[in-house]
């Protein structure tokens, strides 16, 4: 694909839009839409709510899947819509978040309103909403920037009317949303079959670790049922025990040691620091806790080969402590596990607990209500397959190869999935803002498309 500049260009006069084409004219948001703000119903009026009514919040816009939208988490009457400040807004429009976050936005596909967290942009005849659409994405940090507030940052109607763009004529726009609409859905198609490789990956990943932990390596091996129904037969050989017959202690940290938290100190280690993706402590993002004197620290202090469990939110996420960590210490939302060596390897656990065996286990023992909790007794009575000492480290050897392998894979296809990211943003923005002249290149398609 061969962009051209447009021939001719001259200052815009404002610094983060540089120049833009001669024929383009500067002007303030406010000058092609009316701006529209929201407001939300007394959420204790049970007849303002949950009628037919689309009411769109800053979290409806953030989870959309497209640039459109025509659907609310929650809807409100009539009378609702009556009792506040929200005005309906007509299909076409953009509603843009302007608080927590700023940015996030789409165009109405049919008619709706807002809560306060959101403006909307009603277009006059000179506007095309898909061209202004595009442009908005891409200047989200231009938008936070006139974001003003302590506890958060919001954006008011008079610094968003007092937004200045450049725009083309109407003509023009439509070219310029058309042209960004067959690319980036070349783009997101291009994405898509990453994402859709990445999630056949995880599967594959998952089965080797499935079947190596309960099946083991060789093939002919005569086996046995377990008596577990989601374990299935195993080896022969094997016995079926349980955790804490392979471990020194299980135990989980102490409570409110939030109110250490230091900038420096003993790593705290949390839920966030174990995945269910592979069995190393994530030290992507690191707490520390400046110690309580007279806590129960020791016993909360994690040693190598160590394996922690998340036993509140995200249960059976799992890591084994590596050497050279250094001081650290368990949340109270993680369980910390001692193997005894001379039984079971550390990492042969944690394989265990991110196969079907653990999984399933932890699924089935999870207790409460909002908060689904592990209690340290379903830790150990985890099943725990017991081949010898040397067959779980041919074993573990073998899946650390294999995930390796896989995650090398997931994570070539995550980069060339933020290259393709990174590439639609550039396209997007040099489209909007008359860096590249799309509009030969439109015309001619169209010519092409008739006469096929």
């Amino acid at each position: 694909m061969k962009l051209k500049p447009y021939p001719k260009y001259k200052p815009s006069g404002i610094e983060w839009l540089g120049d833009v084409p001669a024929h383009w004219q500067i002007t303030p948001l406010k000058f092609d839409f009316r701006i529209v703000g929201g407001s939300t119903p007394k959420s204790e009026r049970p007849e303002y709510w949950d009628g037919e009514i689309v009411w769109v919040s800053p979290s409806d816009l953030s989870k959309r899947s497209s640039l459109r939208i025509a659907s609310s988490q929650r809807k409100i009457t009539a009378e609702g819509l009556a009792s506040c400040g929200t005005s309906l807004v007509p299909a076409g429009s953009i509603v843009l978040s302007t608080r927590a976050p700023i940015g996030s936005t789409a165009v109405a596909d049919i008619e709706l309103c807002t809560n306060q967290g959101c403006k909307s942009l009603v277009p006059n005849a000179s506007s095309n909403p898909w061209f202004y659409i595009y442009l908005l994405l891409v200047n989200t940090e231009e938008l936070n920037v006139r974001g003003k507030g302590t506890t958060f940052l919001e954006l008011s109607s008079n610094e968003l009317g007092a937004f200045k763009v450049g725009v083309p004529s109407i003509d023009e726009q439509r070219l310029i949303a058309s042209f960004l609409d067959r690319e980036t859905a070349k783009i997101d198609t291009l994405i898509g079959k990453q994402e859709k490789l990445i999630e056949l990956l995880k599967e594959k990943r998952q089965a080797v670790i499935c079947h190596a932990v309960t099946k083991g390596l060789d093939p002919n091996v005569p086996m046995k049922s377990s008596g577990v129904e989601w374990i299935g037969d195993v080896p022969e050989h094997w016995d079926l025990s349980s955790l804490k017959r392979g471990t020194d202690f299980i135990t989980s940290g102490s409570r409110g040691w939030s109110e250490h938290y230091a900038d420096q100190g003993s790593i705290f280690i949390r839920i966030g620091n174990l995945t269910r993706d592979r069995i190393d402590l994530d030290l992507s993002e690191l707490q520390f806790v400046d110690v309580p004197v007279g806590s129960e620290g020791e016993r909360t202090r994690v040693r190598p080969d160590d394996v922690l469990i998340s036993i509140t939110a995200y249960l059976g996420s799992v890591a084994v402590v590596p050497s050279g960590l250094g001081n650290a210490y368990v949340s109270q939302h993680v369980a910390l596990a001692r193997p005894l060596i001379r039984k079971i390897l550390p990492r042969w656990i944690a394989y265990t607990i991110l196969s079907t065996v653990g999984q399933s286990h932890f699924a089935t023992q999870g207790y409460g209500g909002t908060k689904i909790q592990l209690s340290l007794e379903d830790v150990r009575s985890l099943p725990m397959l017991m081949p010898s000492l040397a067959e779980q480290g041919a074993i573990v050897a073998f899946v650390d190869k294999a995930t390796t392998k896989i995650d090398t894979l997931i994570a070539k296809a995550q980069q060339a999935i933020e290259l393709q990211k990174e590439h639609r943003t550039a396209l997007i923005s040099a489209a909007v803002t008359g860096k590249i002249d799309v509009r030969g290149m439109v015309q001619q398609e169209v010519s092409e498309a008739k006469a096929a």
